[in-house]
């Protein structure tokens, strides 16, 4: 899993969009974001020439990349195996990344952020039907059910993440149990549920070149 050591802040404003890489610093009014919404740098707030169609394309690509804090080679491999899939490439790329172990940890609550939920997993806290996965880019399936280890439900960050979880939501397609710790996969994530705006074609268009 892609493991960034600089600023998240600077890559929200790279990319023009609150990404949600800090948790619960990004619904306060600490965010950097809401202070300077404009890209970094010297020439941040400069106005330059019309973007060409390949930058929009990279700003996308490194957009969803980021937000789902993953290697390029780890999103390359996403990409073709979206692309072998059955229906929309883009669709079914998205499909793909929502599955992934430490999406779904952070989507169903018990994290605040992704890059927490990924260490929760590498950690050992989390269970897949009762068994230790350990891999953030393991893809849950339909009836899944994934827990927290017993032993570590009383730590106060899954706690607090459980409690802030009516801000942002549950997504349709999973049902959480926050008493037993437990979230439950009701069906595969469709295109409807993921609310950011990623316009998943130019990704598409890009790596098709």
């Amino acid at each position: 899993m892609g493991r960034n050591t600089g600023a998240s802040c600077r890559m929200c404003r790279r990319e023009r969009l609150k990404l949600f890489l800090k948790g619960d610093r990004c619904y306060s009014d600490k965010c950097a974001f809401e202070r300077r919404s404009f890209p970094p740098g010297q020439h941040g707030q400069a106005r330059g020439r019309k973007p060409s169609d390949y930058f929009i394309q990279l700003r996308e690509k490194q957009k969803v990349k980021r937000m789902y804090g993953m290697y390029e080679s780890q999103f390359l491999n996403t990409f073709r195996e979206a692309d072998r899939q059955k229906g929309v490439t883009g669709e079914n790329l998205l499909r793909l990344l929502e599955r992934r172990l430490d999406n779904v940890v952070y989507r169903a609550g018990f994290a605040s952020s992704r890059n927490q939920a990924r260490q929760l997993v590498r950690h050992n806290h989390v269970r897949v039907n009762g068994r230790k996965v350990n891999i953030p880019s393991f893809k849950v399936s339909v009836n899944d059910e994934i827990t927290i280890k017993e032993k570590s439900r009383n730590l106060a960050l899954i706690n607090d993440s459980l409690e802030a979880v009516a801000r942002r939501g549950v997504p349709g397609w999973m049902e959480l149990d926050p008493q037993a710790y437990k979230a439950v996969i009701k069906s595969m994530p469709e295109r409807d549920h993921i609310t950011i705006p990623i316009q998943e074609q130019l990704i598409v268009e890009l790596y098709s070149k």
